[in-house]
């Protein structure tokens, strides 16, 4: 979809050519002296339409009127909620057929800049649509969308940023959408280096041997009951000088996931190629930030692997150590995104990270919290937290903070290991986030569990692309702060000095599977 910010007032609006006309009416409208105002005023006077959010009144030829087809739209008082619902309400007319150029007309409105971001991403939501695996599929003729404001300059900063989070997000939904055969850990390393075309984005791919060297037995583990081979994901995004301290974001991307031998019910299991979300919701971020390029270094770190369930496969009971000597006692091999992240949030210590944020479909749990409203939050700083919290309410893409507190952790211990990998059902969110935070040292980090607003099921069933919005929001608003300087950089951590015998198991059958690629 291609995107334009237009200088247009009521009378201009009116005069521009185009397939369809949108005009966006508040309560509080004013009309002028225009064809525009005197089709709403009509309209109210006769009693057959009203500002209210959603209502609609559809125009065909209209005398005054350049555009072929008009749609006043009521979007209430104007709220972002407002225009949420309006135009959510409307997406058929953007998919309607004929309609290859649209004007989205918001000189009416008093929060242009907060309309244009909504406007932007509402329509590129409508117009997305999967079409990878299908042999025959029908797709919008709208190519081009024209947004009108009195004052463009004074809204280019939020339609710029809009823009840049509608390409991540819709990179962000590809790639969760995608059949697990098409989007293997294999691909999703691809889709990262297509992303280092970028001038300031690179990109290294760690393989099982890398992956066995640095010590990565939790990570490795989960990934040895699978044919695919592992592959451990590194962006690099150099916004700022290298003397500024990077953010670095882990996304969980179990490609596919069985459960392993604690095996999933069936209903519903396909479900869980969503299970890689949070990889691709950083591969989003980074495509944003190649667009907008804001002056801060952001790492992406990718644990990338499935979760099968063959004769290797890690059995529970099984004992392995992690990246940093803790051995974890594998009491559930569904709870197996937690090992991978363990290993993934080891390794970014050595970036000294102004802070660390990991992005997961972790737990069943949190959608039974939270729904499918906000991704709930975990932080180990207030500031943080704060930070991430306002940058959702901003970007609308909203988020909960969760308690942390270290009585959560009592049934992570084991008899056999440093700790187990599950404690039971109850406040089972907080528990897999009191697991992380065992892994995070010093370092100020977050955790956002998206696993109830990463997609929708039902008709609508897909990838939203969520959070994307709130990451990219809270990294402008990080790159606006004084940066902190980056340390320096620290060596590989050591491993323990007696791995469980799973690692070395792991390790080998890991280094036979990349021979075969």
């Amino acid at each position: 979809m291609n995107f334009e910010l237009k200088t247009l007032n009521l009378s201009s609006a009116a005069a521009a050519k185009c397939d369809l006309l949108l005009l966006l009416v508040p309560e509080s409208f004013k009309p002028q002296q225009d064809p525009l105002s005197a089709l709403v005023q009509n309209a109210v006077s006769h009693g057959d339409w009203s500002a209210a959010t959603s209502k609609q009144l559809h125009l065909y030829q209209t005398q005054g009127v350049q555009a072929r087809r008009v749609l006043l739209l009521g979007v209430g008082k104007g709220t972002v909620r407002d225009l949420r619902s309006a135009l959510s309400s409307a997406a058929s007319v953007f998919k309607a057929e004929g309609v290859k150029h649209a004007i989205v007309c918001l000189s009416a409105l008093d929060d242009v800049n907060e309309a244009v971001r909504t406007v932007v991403q509402s329509a590129a939501d409508t117009t997305y649509a999967y079409t990878l695996t299908k042999s025959q599929s029908k797709v919008a003729e709208l190519t081009n969308i024209s947004i009108g404001v009195l004052d463009k300059r004074s809204a280019t900063s939020s339609f710029d940023q809009a823009v840049a989070v509608a390409l991540g997000q819709a990179l962000a939904k590809e790639w969760g959408n995608r059949p697990a055969n098409h989007a293997t850990p294999t691909l999703l390393s691809k889709a990262a280096k297509e992303l280092a075309k970028h001038p300031s984005i690179q990109c290294k791919v760690h393989g099982p041997k890398e992956v066995a060297k640095l010590g990565m037995g939790a990570f490795l583990a989960v990934a040895q009951g699978s044919i695919e081979p592992l592959q451990f994901i590194e962006l690099t995004y150099s916004g700022a000088a290298k003397s500024q301290a990077p953010v670095v974001l882990v996304g969980k991307g179990i490609t596919f996931d069985t459960g392993g031998i604690s095996l999933k019910p069936a209903a519903a299991m396909d479900e869980m190629k969503f299970d890689m979300c949070g990889a691709a919701s950083v591969l989003g971020v980074f495509r944003a930030l190649a667009q907008l390029k804001p002056a801060i270094n952001v790492v992406g770190l990718i644990p990338a692997c499935e979760n099968m369930p063959d004769g290797a496969a890690i059995k529970p009971g099984d004992v392995v150590t992690s990246m940093n000597g803790l051995t974890i006692e594998i009491l559930n091999t569904d709870a197996e995104g937690r090992l991978v992240l363990c290993d993934a949030l080891t390794y970014a210590e050595r970036f000294k990270p102004s802070a660390v944020v990991d992005i997961a479909t972790l737990t069943g749990a949190c959608v039974i919290a939270l729904g499918g409203v906000r991704s709930g939050l975990y932080a180990n700083q207030d500031s943080l937290g704060e930070a991430l919290q306002q940058a959702g309410e901003k970007s609308q893409d909203l988020c909960w903070r969760m308690p942390l507190d270290d009585d959560y952790a009592e049934g992570l211990k084991s008899n056999f290991a440093d700790m187990g990998n599950v404690a039971g059902r109850a406040g089972g969110s907080i528990t897999a986030a009191k697991f992380l935070q065992r892994f995070v040292g010093s370092m100020p980090w977050a955790h956002l569990d998206i696993a109830g607003t990463a997609w929708k099921e039902g008709a609508a069933k897909g990838a939203t692309g969520r959070p994307v919005p709130l990451l990219m929001q809270y990294l402008l608003d990080a790159a606006q702060q004084p940066a902190p300087k980056a340390k320096k950089a620290v060596a590989a951590v050591k491993r323990a000095s007696k791995p469980a015998t799973v690692l070395a198991g792991a390790q080998a059958k890991s280094s036979g599977k990349a021979a075969k690629v």
